[in-house]
C-alpha cells in the first residue's frame, strides 16, 4: 500500500495493483486505512489524482484528464 495525500491533508492508501482499466491508464483502489477495511475511492494512474466521479453504472471518470472506464454492468436497455 502506498500512502497518498487526500483532501484536507488526510493520509489515504493506494493499492499497488491496478483495479480497473481506463481509456488512458489504470485506476487503483484507494482505502482510508492501511488494513484495506474501508474503501475510499479511486486513484487515476494517468494524471495521479483522486478527483474522480463514479456513476450508477459503475463507470469511473477522472474530472481532470477524462480517463474513463466502461460500465461494470449493462444491458441493451442502456444503449
Amino acid at each position: 500500500m502506498e500512502p497518498v495525500a487526500g483532501p484536507d491533508g488526510a493520509t489515504l492508501y493506494r493499492d499497488e495493483q491496478p483495479a480497473r482499466r481506463g481509456s488512458k491508464a489504470s485506476y487503483y483502489v484507494v482505502y482510508s486505512d492501511a488494513d484495506r477495511e474501508t474503501r475510499w475511492g479511486f486513484y487515476c494512474g494517468n494524471c495521479h489524482t483522486l478527483d474522480n466521479a463514479v456513476d450508477s453504472m459503475g463507470r469511473v471518470e477522472c474530472n481532470r484528464c477524462s480517463n474513463r472506464t466502461k460500465a461494470e454492468e449493462w444491458d441493451a436497455a442502456h444503449e
